[in-house]
């Protein structure tokens, strides 16, 4: 579902392709707040699903 948001990454948008996603990080207090825990743990997901990505790109241009 589209949304308005406060990123500069529309910025970015405008020279390359590209997608702009939020990836869960379990329960926290929101983000800029001083109690935020970033959990370290789920870096391994981001890490799986760019490399999904590439992995899907690569092989849609093929060799």
């Amino acid at each position: 579902e589209p949304m308005t948001g406060s990123e500069d990454f529309a910025r970015f948008l405008a020279h390359v392709p590209g997608c702009f996603i939020f990836l869960g990080n379990g329960a926290s207090a929101p983000l800029h707040n001083p109690s935020y825990d970033f959990n370290d743990e789920g870096l391994v997901h981001g890490a799986r699903f760019h490399a999904a990505v590439v992995r899907r790109r690569l092989a849609a241009e093929g060799p």
